[in-house]
């Protein structure tokens, strides 16, 4: 039956062949949703997953051709999700932790670098150019399932403030590690020799990224600054992202740094949170046919198969090595990023274990870096990161949200949750359903009246704006129908 449908569909004409195999992916990955929202792991997961389930080494239903000739994916998803993340780059708050929070950062992130290039050059004997790459993307970590978790808990505090403003500085430290470390993979695999005009010009290439979006969201700041539909809005943004992104291309570097910066200095001129709400509806298709992608492109035979190494290493002990040893990193490195930054005891034992999932951005750059490098070496740069960001996403929400609780950041005890007197003014102790009528009654004052989920709230508004905008057309149908 599958070598049917594949067959069927290999030999169809190309437009009609690219449209079904794309609704093969997106229905895919909404179908894997429903399984993983059981288990409650995040939608991650259930794509690439699902993505291996309909490539080569399963059911084979998405041509290799159509694989191919979505090269542009990463490009688009990577400037989704950094431009998302731009909006926990408030100057405010950066001004208030700003030093210690990049001491902890550089610490955490570089640390995970260091320990994983000394595990698979020194002690696997891997490639220079292969260990440098490896290496720097061990330094990433995904900020949706850590602020995922902290929505769902509730969870505040010095904790969560020092958690987020890190998971926001971290990728901008990854991506400068891997800008330099797929700089040295290139001159190695070329054979040039290697000098420090190597490593200046690709970070140059970034600072001049990191301005050029600076500039962008002082573009995108006066062109929706007049009157636009909720439409053109939607419109204008994504066009700048895109063409923003097309620059980064014709540059062969990652948007991902320039499109956190168009978004910073956009949301700190604008305090608009509603356009990243807007586009939070808008990309997850995107980035669902992106992550499905990935797992069609993931190399299962390479993995579980003797012939699969690098060099003598086979590539399952690779990866499974480097899965332990950057979660060793990530801890040790933050627990000391806080004790030099003087955290409390709590935030110093317990951040590492919210720092250890890995999905998009990592999975985005070693797209890139495949393609940059190519041959074996690419292939198994991008099986070794797509298996262990699959186990990164299975135990890392619970990571998270057990690094939030033993934290004290939030609890599932209600005396914890509210405070309340314990005595009467009169000095007497209060009984314990006084206690629990306060509590509930403090609870409910601090709840909105009509609180509703902003990014609904945006979308409603939106789509009442377009029903509006074509009630004119409604009544003059109605009217020539009588």
């Amino acid at each position: 039956m599958r070598n049917i449908i594949y067959e069927n569909l290999a030999s169809a004409a190309p437009a009609p062949k690219a449209i079904i195999a794309v609704s093969i992916m997106l229905l895919t990955g909404f179908l894997m949703t429903r399984v993983t929202n059981k288990l409650r792991l995040p939608n991650v997961t259930a794509y690439i997953v699902a993505g291996i389930l309909i490539g080569p080494f399963c059911f084979h239903f998405v041509p290799a051709d159509i694989v191919k000739g979505m090269d542009f994916l990463p490009d688009i998803a990577l400037a989704f999700i950094a431009f998302s993340t731009g909006e926990f780059f408030q100057f405010s708050t950066l001004k208030k932790n700003g030093l210690k929070v990049v001491v902890i950062t550089l610490l955490e992130a570089l640390l995970a670098t260091l320990v994983v290039f000394v595990l698979t050059y020194f002690i696997l004997k891997l490639d220079l150019a292969f260990s440098v790459v490896l290496a720097a993307l061990a330094s990433t970590t995904a900020p949706a399932s850590t602020v995922m978790t902290i929505r769902q808990t509730g969870a505040k505090g010095d904790f969560v403030d020092t958690l987020l403003q890190v998971v926001a500085l971290d990728d901008i430290v990854g991506l400068l590690a891997y800008s330099t470390a797929i700089s040295v993979a290139v001159y190695s695999y070329a054979g040039g020799k290697f000098s420090l005009l190597n490593i200046a010009l690709p970070i140059a290439k970034n600072i001049g990224v990191l301005f050029m979006g600076a500039v962008f969201g002082v573009i995108l700041h006066f062109a929706l600054g007049t009157r636009h539909s909720h439409d053109n809005r939607l419109i204008i943004s994504i066009a700048l992202l895109f063409s923003f992104c097309g620059i980064c291309t014709l540059l062969d570097t990652s948007p991902l740094l320039g499109c956190m910066s168009m978004a910073m200095i956009y949301y700190n001129m604008s305090d608009d949170q509603k356009l990243f709400q807007q586009l939070n509806y808008f990309s997850p298709p995107i980035l669902l046919l992106f992550f499905v992608r990935s797992g069609i492109s993931f190399d299962l035979e390479a993995l579980v198969t003797p012939s699969g190494r690098i060099g003598q290493t086979p590539l399952v002990i690779i990866g499974v090595l480097y899965f332990i040893v950057r979660i060793i990193g990530k801890y040790v490195g933050a627990w000391l990023g806080c004790f030099l930054a003087g955290k409390p005891k709590k935030t110093r034992d317990f951040l590492g274990l919210a720092l250890i999932p890995q999905a998009g951005v990592a999975i985005g750059l070693v797209a890139l870096g495949a393609r940059t490098i190519g041959g074996e070496e690419g292939e198994a740069l991008q099986t070794i990161i797509l298996a262990s960001s699959v186990l990164y996403e299975l135990i890392g929400p619970a990571c998270a949200k057990l690094s939030l609780y033993l934290s004290g950041s939030y609890s599932d005890k209600l005396e914890d949750v509210v405070e309340v007197e314990e005595q009467s003014a009169a000095g007497e102790p209060k009984t314990s359903l006084e206690l629990l009528i306060e509590r509930i009654e403090k609870i409910q004052k601090e709840i909105p009246a009509h609180e509703i989920n902003e990014n609904e709230a945006a979308f409603t508004e939106a789509a009442e704006r377009y029903q509006e905008s074509r009630a004119p057309y409604r009544l003059g149908n109605l009217y020539r129908r009588r």
